[in-house]
């Protein structure tokens, strides 16, 4: 339980890391934050695959597999499902930042609420690696998460600025996304604790959401503002750091 709480601190703590960062910098440029999101895109990925999504097949038995392949989808369909009532608005602040200046401040409150909201199931997805047992796997997977929160965190607080809000309530904003992927943390673990039955399960929906992530917005996100080739290598990068410590630990 300790460790459980020590990671839930570090994974809501990188986003406030990431707040603290775009304060010192503030014109932190986009190919350094592809770069440091790719290589965190490269660990979620190999940590879903590893430390998520094989797992839930031994886990699971005789029906393993099939367990598993709804997991991942119901997982995907849920931050789906997030994507269309709370979509993110990275792009759209971002524009509004270049060409204006300035951006509202009903549109940044509401860019912040969707990554708050995006930070749950992140967080469930690291309290849920600890019910696999293998707290190596755990700590790598929370250890991702927490490295795509830090330019996360950064992004967040142009944004807040620019739409007049203080540098204190800023700061205050971006802890309260933090806090969110804590809360996720503790619902993932206790949720295992209640019923190991639906370890399998539970698993395979956490690799689902992260995966859905790393495609749907790291990815693209990396690949929009001419890093592509960087962008990749340090997703290789990232991927491999995974797999090399895997097999270390394991």
């Amino acid at each position: 339980m300790y460790l459980v709480f020590l990671t839930a601190l570090g994974v809501g703590g990188a986003t406030v890391i990431g707040a603290v960062i775009g304060f010192l910098f503030k014109k932190i440029s986009h190919k350094f934050s592809d770069i440091v999101l790719s290589f965190a895109a490269g660990i979620m990925l190999a940590a879903a695959v590893l430390g998520l999504i094989l797992p839930s097949v031994e886990e699971g038995g005789k029906y393993g597999i099939a367990v598993t392949v709804i997991g991942i989808f119901v997982g995907a369909f849920c931050l789906n499902l997030i994507d269309k009532v709370v979509p993110h608005l990275h792009k759209m602040i971002g524009s509004d930042i270049e060409e204006h200046g300035s951006t509202s401040l009903d549109k940044v409150l509401l860019f912040v609420t969707a990554i708050a909201i995006h930070n749950l199931p992140e967080g469930i997805a690291a309290g849920v690696g600890f019910g696999s047992g293998n707290t190596a796997d755990a700590f790598i997977i929370a250890g991702g998460i927490a490295l795509q929160n830090i330019p996360e965190g950064m992004v967040i607080i142009a944004p807040m600025l620019a739409a007049g809000i203080k540098p204190k309530k800023t700061l205050f904003l971006a802890m309260l996304t933090g806090v969110v992927e804590v809360i996720g943390t503790f619902i993932g673990y206790f949720a295992i604790s209640v019923s190991s039955s639906i370890l399998p399960f539970a698993l395979a929906f956490a690799g689902g959401t992260m995966l859905y992530v790393i495609s749907d917005e790291m990815i693209p996100e990396t690949h929009s503002h001419g890093s592509e080739r960087g962008a990749t290598y340090s997703l290789l990068a990232g991927f491999c750091l995974m797999l090399i410590t895997d097999v270390l630990l394991g």
